[in-house]
């Protein structure tokens, strides 16, 4: 695939397995779940639902940033939460990193998270 580009930026968390931090084909940007590891230290931050999100979208929006986009690019988001209980708190949020029209969206709950984080989103961007 000659036109496959890596997109990698230390202003989000380094990849903590085999894959990139997003992928770039041609117009469309597939980036790797987000947990909310602080870059640098990859340390999960501390703090609530709330806390954890804006450190995943901010992650995200790093990595939108090094791929030539921003977050208003997305057309696709998967969330994933430890706890359904947090999807009022997690929209809330999201409402503030996003404008309509607003992404497609799934958001499900799961049994367990990389490194007991309470949250992972992924999103596809068209840039």
């Amino acid at each position: 695939m000659n036109n496959r580009a890596v997109i990698s930026t230390p202003d989000a968390p380094e990849a903590i397995g085999p894959y990139s931090q997003a992928v770039k084909v041609g117009n469309t940007v597939w980036l790797s779940g987000q947990i909310p590891l602080v870059p640098g230290s990859m340390e999960l931050v501390s703090g609530n639902i709330a806390a954890q999100a804006t450190q995943v979208f901010n992650n995200l929006a790093a990595v939108a940033a090094a791929a030539g986009g921003s977050l208003d690019n997305a057309v696709k988001i998967n969330i994933s939460l430890t706890d359904l209980e947090d999807f009022a708190a997690v929209n809330e949020v999201m409402a503030g990193f996003f404008q309509e029209p607003y992404p497609a969206r799934a958001c499900v709950q799961v049994a367990a998270l990389p490194k007991g984080a309470d949250i992972e989103v992924e999103a596809i961007l068209a840039v």
